[in-house]
């Protein structure tokens, strides 16, 4: 017998021989709600999520997160993008830092899994969601769907795909470097979602 086969056989002896079955997988019902799914999936992977009642409470609860970060009076909006009323925040429209906060939209989420979905559009670069160490993002709670594939039904329902589309969930992390959880690796430390209902 060759070494190679000495360590097949080896390989072999001590793989599993009955590895359990895994639960089956259930989808979310059509009735549920999508809101509180989506809220709890979001908390689980480290995310602050706040739901707001209309578009009025979003300057507070901006100004609010901005204090709790002890970050500066101050939020990156992208050139084009959707901007509400925020008279307590100094707004840039210049690319933000790894020390600033941006603000951005949402178009899309996926409840089953507590992700954001950002197609790139002129007024919504893809980078915007890479440079900021704290994002903000604003979502309608309309905007919210069971699945994956209720995301890509939306965009191109609107249109052709566009070249672009980040999927967020949670601030950005790896286990690379010695197996040690690094956050902000690829794009924000930190990720906070407001969920507006009207």
């Amino acid at each position: 017998m060759s070494a190679r086969d000495d360590i097949l056989h080896t390989l072999r002896d001590r793989r599993i021989k009955s590895a359990p079955r895994p639960v089956q997988y259930v989808p979310p019902p059509p009735q549920a709600d999508l809101v509180s799914m989506f809220a709890e999936r979001v908390r689980i992977v480290d995310a602050d999520v706040r739901v707001l009642n209309s578009a009025d409470e979003i300057s507070g609860a901006v100004a609010d997160l901005l204090r709790g970060k002890n970050l500066p009076a101050e939020i990156h909006i992208a050139p084009g993008a959707f901007s509400p009323e925020l008279p307590s925040l100094t707004l840039k429209r210049t690319p933000p830092g790894p020390d600033d906060a941006t603000l951005t939209t949402a178009p899309f989420a996926i409840a089953e899994t507590g992700t954001l979905a950002y197609p790139a559009a002129p007024g919504n670069p893809a980078s915007w969601h890479f440079r900021a160490g704290f994002e903000i993002a604003v979502l309608r709670a309309s905007d919210i769907v069971p699945h994956l594939e209720n995301v890509i039904a939306r965009i191109k329902a609107n249109g052709a795909l566009p070249h672009t589309i980040n999927f967020v969930t949670g601030p950005s992390r790896t286990g690379d470097i010695e197996q040690t959880l690094e956050l902000g690796a690829h794009g924000p430390k930190a990720l906070a979602i407001l969920i507006v209902r009207e």
